[in-house]
Order: structure tokens, then C-alpha cells, then sequence
């Protein structure tokens, strides 16, 4: 199908933070590419260089077989980028923020009517029309953004944590949009917090840690290698510690719980229920994209 992004030991810094450490990663025509890691991780600063607005400091980076350096202009003419901040003009309603942004790429002002209608009808937005920035809801103004980044017909489409601070039914909507745009032949890179979110909408996905990439590959893929099928969770005590390591079993600390990897899961579970069973619950789930994440990059707060 084609590479969209091609990145080759891509390397930035800042002074003295190295914030991308040499990483190589290929993003596919029409498939939704996660970066996912902690603050820090370096996986904005990628996002900025693809967009042309941070160039790199060594490697090679191109998109759509152009390089990010010499070609700017032409690159961003073919994105569309959600930023995570909300940045609409409060002055203008919906409708004319969509015609107003349309400018800068040259559209004509005909097109662009036409393009800001279906872009409105398509996000949901349509009866919101003439309504200004402040009045909508956060959603609203998330699927706003949306459309706004498609006004150009992207063949790219760069999202920055875009459903971020929203309920879970704004989620589930825009979910459903970007799912409809990649079924058109979009690609999509995003970046996101909500593991499950990277879970259910990525065909393929990086975790990054200190300008690294730890892993990469579908995320089924990434669960059942770091994480299994399914895991066991129990409570902490000393009985159930011991009981574990006499079983030479791996776990680690979540709070007041353990979290047990093993490909035996039922078993180990039946084990403490018999041996602990009046000092502790124990429960199995199945593993899930935070599981890989949490492992990969520790629990320590990042700020």
C-alpha cells in the first residue's frame, strides 16, 4: 500500500534534552498509527517534526516520499492536524471558523462554502451552524476542530489527543467519525492517553520512554507478548507474597494490589485462592493495551 511517514534514525535535541533518540518507524497508507508513552517521552516532538513545525537535528524523516526539511510547504498543504489545545476564534461561529481557516489554503470561497456544509453535516454539527465558539460544548468544539482540519481533504490526518476531557458518548461519536474517515482512505496518526482508546482505534502503535521506542506493533499483538491473555490481580499481604515467590512467579506492585503475568493465570489463581483464602480477593481479567504500557514505562508520576 505504500509508506505515508518514513522515519530513520530521527534525532532531535534541545540543548542539552535529548528529546528523540535516533527511532525508525514506517506509518502505512490508510492506517491509524498510535504514539503512546508518559510526559516527556518524546512523542509530541515527533508529532511537531512530521507536521514541518520543528525540524530534526539529524536522520531522515519524509512525508509523502518529501522531505520535512526542504519540503514544508508542499507537506503541510497535505495535512490536516488536530492540535490538543482548543484554538477556535471565539469571534466567529461554527460555520465561519471553517470558512475563515479554508483561506489558507486557497480555496475558493464557493468550494469552501460547500466543503464547511459537509464537514458540519458529517461531525454532527449542522444545527450548530451559526452558532459562536463559546456556546458549544466541549465536544462540539473537538468535532469542530476535526473539521476544521479536514476543510483541505487531508490525506493525512495528525490528531493530538482528540478526545481529550470529553464523556464517554463525545468519545464514542468521534470515535466513529475517525473510523468513517480512515474507512474513506485516511491515514490517521494520533497521540493519546486513554490507552483504551489507542486500543480500539489503532491498526498499529509505538511506546515511547526517553526518546525511545520500546515496542511497536498491533495492539493485540503487544498484550498477548508483554502482558498475556489475561492477568491476575490480588490483594497485598505477606501470605500472598511469599506464596508467589515460592511459586517463582513474576508480579508487580499496583497500590495495594498485585498484578500477576503468567501463562497460567486460572492456575496461580485457584493456588492463592486456596492458600490465602480468607486474607485475600483474588480476581483474573483480561490484559489490556495499560497493562503493556504500565510495564513498559513503570507507574511513577510524570509530570
Amino acid at each position: 500500500m505504500g509508506d505515508i511517514i518514513v522515519a530513520r534514525d530521527l534525532f532531535k535535541r534541545f540543548e542539552d534534552l535529548t528529546a528523540v533518540d535516533r527511532i525508525n518507524f514506517h506509518v502505512r497508507k490508510g492506517e491509524v498509527f498510535g504514539f503512546l508513552g508518559p510526559n516527556g517521552a518524546g512523542k509530541t516532538t515527533t508529532m511537531k517534526m512530521i507536521q514541518c513545525i520543528s525540524p530534526k537535528s539529524s536522520g531522515t524523516l519524509q512525508v509523502f516520499g518529501l522531505d520535512t526539511d526542504t519540503h514544508p510547504r508542499e507537506i503541510k498543504n497535505r495535512l490536516g492536524v488536530v492540535p490538543q489545545e482548543t484554538n477556535l476564534d471565539p469571534d466567529f461561529s461554527a460555520y465561519r471558523n471553517l470558512l475563515v481557516y479554508a483561506r489558507y489554503f486557497g480555496i475558493e470561497k464557493q468550494e469552501a462554502e460547500r466543503r464547511a456544509e459537509e464537514l458540519l453535516t458529517f461531525m454532527q454539527l449542522e444545527e450548530k451552524r451559526d452558532v459562536l465558539i463559546e456556546k458549544l460544548s466541549g465536544g462540539m468544539k473537538r468535532r469542530l476542530i476535526i473539521a476544521r482540519a479536514l476543510i483541505n481533504a487531508p490525506e493525512l490526518l495528525i490528531l493530538d489527543e482528540p478526545t481529550i476531557g470529553l464523556d464517554p458518548q463525545a468519545r464514542h461519536l468521534i470515535w466513529e467519525k475517525l473510523r468513517s474517515l480512515q474507512a474513506q482512505g485516511n491515514t490517521l496518526v494520533l497521540t493519546t492517553h486513554y490507552l483504551d482508546e489507542a486500543e480500539r482505534l489503532c491498526d498499529r502503535l509505538v511506546i515511547m520512554d526517553h526518546g525511545k521506542i520500546l515496542v511497536e506493533g498491533p495492539p493485540a499483538d503487544l498484550i498477548r507478548e508483554h502482558a498475556g491473555g489475561e492477568v491476575v490481580e490480588v490483594e497485598r499481604t505477606e501470605k500472598v507474597v511469599a506464596r508467589l515467590n515460592d511459586l517463582g512467579v513474576d508480579y508487580d506492585p499496583a497500590g495495594d494490589q498485585l498484578q500477576i503475568f503468567t501463562d497460567r493465570p486460572h492456575d496461580v489463581a485457584r493456588d492463592l485462592l486456596e492458600v490465602c483464602r480468607h486474607e485475600a480477593a483474588v480476581t483474573v481479567r483480561p490484559a489490556t493495551l495499560e497493562d503493556v504500557f504500565l510495564r513498559l514505562t513503570g507507574r511513577t508520576l510524570r509530570e
